[in-house]
C-alpha cells in the first residue's frame, strides 16, 4: 500500500514516515500544502494523512481541491485537540476520519489500515481466499492454517491483489500503489514476486490475464 503524509512539523513528519515504512507501506511525504496537493493530485495513493494547519495552502483547501477534482483516496486529517471546528470542517470537506494531536502513532496506523480495507470493501483485517488467509494487522499469511514466510515485497503484492480480489490489477497499478516515487517503473520485479508467490502460497491463486494483469480468485470462483 502507498501512503502520502502531509505534515509541516519536521519531527512528526519523519516519525509518521518511519512508522509507515516499518509497517510495510510505501511512503511519500510533503511539508506544505502546495507540495501535498500536487502529489495527491498526480499520484495514486491508498490513503493520505493530512495535517490541517499547513503553510502555503491549508489542509482543508487541499482536501476540497482534491475532492472537486474527483480524487477519492481515503484521507485521515490531523487536528488540534481543542479545535472541534477543525474536525467538522474536515469531515464536511471530504475527510474520512480524523485524529487529534497529540496522538499515538499506533492509532494513526490502525485508522489508516481501517480506511484502506474499507475502501477495498473489507470489514476485517483478515482476508480469506480459499485456503489462503492474510492478516493485515500482523502482516502474516497462512495456507490451510500453516504460516508462510514471505519477504516484505512478496507480502505487499499479495496483500494488494487479495484486497482487490476478483478484479484484474495491471502491473502498472501494482507498481504505482506498492512503491514510492523513486522506484524504477521499468523493472520486472512484479513478475518475479508473482512467480515466487505461486511457489510459496498457491500455484492457482494468482491468475495471469494476458495483456491486462493479474487477478486473485478463490478456487472454484468464476473468473
Amino acid at each position: 500500500m502507498r501512503v502520502l503524509v502531509v505534515e509541516d512539523d519536521a519531527d512528526l513528519n519523519r516519525q509518521l514516515v518511519d512508522a509507515f515504512k516499518e509497517a510495510g507501506y510505501a511512503v511519500d511525504a510533503a511539508t506544505d500544502g502546495e507540495d501535498g496537493h500536487f502529489l495527491g493530485d498526480t499520484e495514486p495513493y491508498d490513503a493520505v494523512v493530512l495535517d490541517i494547519g499547513l503553510p502555503q495552502l491549508d489542509g482543508i483547501s487541499v482536501l476540497e481541491q482534491w475532492r472537486r477534482a474527483g480524487r477519492t483516496m481515503p484521507v485521515l486529517i490531523l487536528t488540534a485537540r481543542d479545535r472541534w471546528s477543525d474536525k467538522v470542517q474536515g469531515i464536511d470537506a471530504g475527510a474520512d476520519d480524523y485524529v487529534a494531536k497529540p496522538f499515538h502513532i499506533e492509532e494513526v496506523l490502525a485508522r489508516v489500515r481501517a480506511l484502506v480495507r474499507r475502501a477495498a470493501g473489507h470489514a476485517s483485517n483478515e482476508i480469506e481466499c480459499g485456503p489462503v488467509r492474510l492478516d493485515a494487522r500482523s502482516n502474516r499469511v497462512t495456507v490451510e492454517g500453516n504460516p508462510v514466510k514471505l519477504t516484505s515485497h512478496e507480502y505487499k503484492v499479495l496483500e494488494y491483489l487479495m484486497l482487490h480480489r476478483d478484479r484484474v490489477v495491471s502491473r502498472t497499478e501494482l507498481i504505482e500503489h506498492l512503491y514510492d516515487q523513486d522506484f524504477d517503473r521499468d523493472s520486472n520485479t512484479i513478475e518475479v514476486f508473482v512467480g515466487r508467490l505461486r511457489k510459496k502460497v498457491s500455484a492457482e491463486l494468482i491468475e495471469t490475464v494476458r495483456g491486462l494483469g493479474y487477478r486473485v480468485t478463490a478456487p472454484g470462483d468464476a473468473p
